[in-house]
C-alpha cells in the first residue's frame, strides 16, 4: 500500500500493524552458506523490532527517540520500503521523501544535477516536472559549482545539503529525516528546520529521528520512544522526551521516576552517570497564589565534575506555553554558581509575584558555555495558578498612576 491513495485514508497517513523485523546474525560468513545448504541453524535471531502497532495521522510531526540500536532507523527503513518486514504490515498513503543513510539513493559517479533527476525519477516524477524544481533545489543546496561534479567528490556536508534539498522540494506527503541534519553546520540546520516547519504547517507528515532531543521538543507535536525494538511510550513530545532523557541519565523507565516527595536519592559518583550535571528535584512554596505574594522555587541539582561556567535558569510560561512570561538565569544576573562537584540547592525567589489570574508552568535548566550547551532541562516540571478577586485585567500587573486635571474652557 506504499504510495497508493485509498478512499478510507488521507495522504500522509501511516498505519503499522504487528510489525516485526528479525535479522539473522552469524559468527562467521561461512555459517551463512552452511545454513543455506543444511537443516542445522548456525545463526541467532536478533529482533530489531517486535510487534509494533502505530498510526501516524496526516500532518503530524513525530519525533522518534531511543538509544543506538533501539530500532529507530530500522522502523524508518521499513516505512520507506528499503527493507521488508519479517511479520506484520505497513500501509502508507502518499508520496514519501526520505533522508536515511547519508547519500542513499545517490549514484556516486553521477553529478549533483544528474542525481537530482535520478531521485525525481525514483519518486515518480517526469523529467519535465523535475526541470521546474531544479532551480530551487540548487538554490537550497547552495554547494556552488560542485553541483556539476560527481557526488563521490562531495564532503558529508555537501551530501546532506543536496539530499535535503531534493527531499523537501518534491512536495512530499510524508517526509522522513534520520539524523541527516547532524552533519550540517548550525546555519544549515536552522535553514532545514525552517523549511521543515513550513512543510509541517502545510500539512506534510514528518517523522524525525535525532539525538538532539531539544529539537524534537520544539518542533514535534508527538514523540515515540523505542527501546530494544519495542514502543515504551507514545504521546505529547515534551513529556516523552523528558521521560527518555530521564532514562538516559538515571536508567529509570516510566513509572520509576522520582516523585515530588522530600526524599532524595544518594549523590552518585561521576563513574555512575553519563551526564555532567543533573536536576534532582524542583519544588514550589505553594501551588495557588494571589498576586503580589512571594513565589519560591527550590532546585536541588548535582554537579558531577568541576566546570568553569555552570549556570541555572528558571522560566515561567503560560500553561499553553504560547507566552514566555519571564526567564532569567544566573549568568545574565551575574550570580556565580559553585563550579565544584557536589549537590547543591538553589532558591529562586520573586518577592512580589506580579502575575494576574491564570495558570502557569515553570521550566528549569542547567547550562554551561554561556547557555549554549544544555546539561539538563525540565520542561514544565511545575505548575501553579494565580487567583484573585477582580481588581484588574491582563496577565501582568504593572505599577501605574492616574492623574486628572480640569482644563479651562473659553466660551465663545
Amino acid at each position: 500500500m506504499r504510495g497508493i491513495m485509498a478512499a478510507d485514508y488521507e495522504k500522509g497517513t501511516i498505519n503499522i500493524t504487528n510489525l516485526t523485523k528479525v535479522y539473522h546474525l552469524y559468527e562467521k560468513n561461512t555459517d551463512r552458506i552452511k545454513e543455506t545448504f543444511s537443516k542445522k541453524k548456525y545463526s541467532r535471531d536478533h529482533y530489531a523490532l517486535r510487534d509494533i502497532n502505530l498510526q501516524i495521522k496526516p500532518g503530524e510531526s513525530v519525533g522518534i527517540v531511543g538509544t543506538n540500536g533501539s530500532g529507530k532507523s530500522t522502523l524508518l527503513k521499513l516505512i520507506t520500503g528499503v527493507v521488508a518486514p519479517t511479520e506484520g504490515e505497513i500501509q502508507s498513503y502518499g508520496k514519501i521523501a526520505a533522508l536515511l543513510e547519508l547519500g542513499a539513493g545517490f549514484n556516486p559517479e553521477y553529478t549533483g544535477i544528474e542525481n537530482i533527476y535520478l531521485n525525481g525519477t525514483m519518486m515518480g516524477y517526469k523529467k519535465s516536472e523535475m526541470e521546474k524544481r531544479v532551480p530551487q533545489i540548487i538554490e537550497f543546496a547552495d554547494i556552488g559549482e560542485f553541483i556539476y561534479q560527481p557526488v563521490k567528490s562531495y564532503s558529508s556536508g555537501m551530501f546532506a545539503r543536496l539530499a535535503f534539498a531534493v527531499s523537501i522540494n518534491v512536495e512530499p506527503d510524508i517526509l522522513i529525516v534520520d539524523e541527516a541534519l547532524s552533519v550540517g553546520d548550525t546555519r544549515f540546520q536552522m535553514k532545514c528546520i525552517d523549511k521543515m516547519t513550513q512543510l509541517r504547517d502545510q500539512g506534510t507528515t514528518i517523522l524525525f529521528v535525532t539525538h538532539a532531543v531539544e529539537q524534537i521538543k520544539r518542533f514535534c507535536t508527538r514523540s515515540i520512544w523505542i527501546k530494544d525494538g519495542a514502543v515504551i511510550e507514545d504521546g505529547e513530545a515534551s513529556r516523552i522526551v523528558d521521560l527518555y532523557d530521564n532514562f538516559t541519565k538515571y536508567g529509570e523507565l516510566p513509572g520509576e521516576e522520582q516523585s515530588d516527595s522530600d526524599e532524595l536519592k544518594p549523590f552518585r559518583t561521576p563513574e555512575d552517570v553519563t551526564c555532567l550535571a543533573a536536576i534532582q528535584r524542583v519544588t514550589l512554596n505553594k501551588k495557588l497564589f494571589q498576586s503580589f505574594e512571594p513565589l519560591e522555587v527550590d532546585v536541588v541539582y548535582d554537579v558531577y565534575q568541576e566546570m568553569k561556567d555552570l549556570q541555572l535558569g528558571v522560566a515561567i510560561y503560560s500553561s499553553d506555553r504560547k507566552i514566555y512570561v519571564f526567564g532569567p538565569n544566573t549568568n545574565l544576573d551575574k550570580y556565580p554558581l559553585p563550579q565544584q562537584a557536589g549537590r547543591y540547592q538553589m532558591r529562586y525567589r520573586i518577592p512580589k509575584l506580579a502575575l494576574m489570574s491564570g495558570d502557569y508552568v515553570i521550566d528549569v535548566g542547567i547550562f554551561n558555555s554561556d547557555g549554549i550547551v544544555n546539561l539538563d532541562y525540565r520542561n514544565g516540571c511545575k505548575a501553579f495558578s494565580v487567583a484573585n478577586e477582580y481588581f484588574s485585567e491582563g496577565m501582568i500587573y504593572l505599577e501605574h498612576e492616574w492623574d486628572v486635571e480640569k482644563l479651562t474652557t473659553e466660551e465663545n
